[in-house]
């Protein structure tokens, strides 16, 4: 009965894979960012009921990462905005060399 499950698991990761690969927006791209580590959390349920409360153990590492990245990406996405106008990627090149 975990088939079902991973096959859930697997079209949210693609859902957010597409979405970063094809949005520009900053946000929406954050978003599908999480979408992704949400996917991986239910796939790690979904082996916790085969081999023990370690996946679990496992969510709760991911959603603490997740919630780190939410206000450090958030707070990094609010200083670009206020210095660029906009959150497009496409408009600024804070990385580039």
């Amino acid at each position: 009965m975990i088939e079902p499950t991973l096959a859930l698991s697997a079209f949210l990761f693609i859902i957010g894979t597409f979405g970063v690969l094809v949005r520009r927006n900053a946000i929406i791209m954050f978003l599908c960012i999480e979408l992704q580590l949400n996917a991986v959390n239910v796939a790690f349920v979904a082996f916790s009921n085969l081999w023990g409360i370690d996946g679990q153990v496992f969510v709760f590492f991911v959603m603490t990462v997740a919630a780190a990245e939410a206000a450090v990406g958030l707070a990094i996405i609010i200083s670009i905005f206020r210095h660029y106008q906009t959150v497009d990627v496409g408009n600024f090149n804070l990385l580039k060399w």
